[in-house]
């Protein structure tokens, strides 16, 4: 498929940046988006020069006869949009969260499977490009073999009684949050970096009295390759560093030869043991949102499907993903560590 129509559904706070992604990828071409509210999206519209709108998602794949559609509606949607499209032989790149619970995720790939179709979750968290680097400096065992990493993030965006307005209101109503909406990412990340998760042991608090969820988590990933892994993570205070909302946070990889640190401006240094620490290069784009990894993400999708290549992460590697998120609720329910049910 070298030129692929696309068409989009929803135009909320994350929908530019996607948006603007398709635009800049020669082989799209966005043909129409849905919204409820056509003022809602006509800034859209007009900034990527997409000439439809439809008010009825169905009624758009119904005229448009799209290659793709890009789903950017709230999970509650996912389920019966995924479906309508994947009866239709639409090919599906869906944001997370995919569903509002395991078992309606694991509904909508076995369904999408059961079709003629490509279906990809829009995870863009392992796409960012600091973690490649990382990837890529593991894969030649720059610190030997990998034994832990400490991972801390401060957001800030969530203290006070205005916490996540105006850009995200609706996390203030997520019975399950910090995991479920942020964590899913780094479970990803870890498991790109690391492989399986075996058990998690995990504490998760509510700081924020005015939102329904979690806003606070420490979280200890053992995995299957040895390597123990920490999240410390919380949406309440605030970090000491410009922009939150590049790295996320901060980490440290220790393995039995050396360290890598992640900073909050993305650079990336190597110490080995006995020596100094270096600063390494590579090259990333501070633009648009975290590093530029949407346009990377979606330039993965269209790439796999000219190839026929596999997506990161297709559905079933999702559900792993998935899989671990549940374990966390769990052992935090339990207040004990928990096997990882794959």
């Amino acid at each position: 498929m070298k030129n692929i129509k696309i068409v989009g559904v929803g135009a909320g706070y994350f929908a530019g940046f996607q948006y603007r992604a398709w635009n800049r990828i020669p082989e799209v071409e966005v043909t129409a988006m849905c919204n409820r509210k056509k003022e809602k999206a006509l800034p859209i519209m007009e900034e990527c020069g997409i000439p439809r709108h439809y008010t009825n998602w169905k009624g758009m794949l119904e005229e448009e006869q799209p290659d793709v559609v890009d789903i950017i509606t709230p999970p509650d949607t996912h389920l019966e949009m995924c479906k309508e499209a994947a009866d239709r032989g639409i090919h599906i790149i869906c944001q997370k969260p995919l569903a509002p619970s395991f078992a309606d995720a694991k509904e909508i790939v076995d369904y999408v499977i059961g079709k003629d179709i490509r279906f990809m979750v829009h995870e863009n968290w392992r796409f960012q490009p600091w973690y490649r680097k990382i990837k890529a400096m593991l894969e030649i065992a720059m610190i030997g073999e990998p034994h832990s990493i400490y991972f801390r993030s401060r957001m800030g965006d969530g203290w006070g009684e205005q916490a996540y307005i105006p850009r995200q209101p609706y996390f203030r109503d997520y019975p399950r949050f910090l995991i479920y909406e942020n964590g899913i990412h780094f479970i990803d990340t870890f498991r790109y970096l690391f492989g399986e998760v075996s058990s998690v042991f995990a504490d998760l608090r509510r700081i924020n009295p005015v939102i329904r969820g979690e806003d606070a988590a420490m979280v200890i990933f053992k995995m299957q390759s040895g390597v123990r892994a920490i999240w410390d993570a919380n949406r309440y205070n605030e970090p000491n560093y410009d922009n939150p909302r590049l790295t996320f946070g901060e980490s440290l990889i220790d393995g039995t030869e050396g360290s890598i640190r992640l900073y909050a401006d993305g650079s990336i240094t190597l110490k080995p043991l006995g020596k100094k620490e270096v600063k390494q290069d590579y090259e990333f784009r501070a633009i648009e949102f975290s590093g530029d990894c949407v346009y990377i993400t979606q330039k993965h999708f269209i790439d796999c499907m000219n190839s026929g290549e596999e997506f990161e992460p297709n559905g079933n590697d999702y559900l792993r993903s998935l899989a671990v998120q549940e374990a966390v609720y769990r052992s935090a329910g339990s207040g004990l560590p928990e096997e990882v049910a794959y």
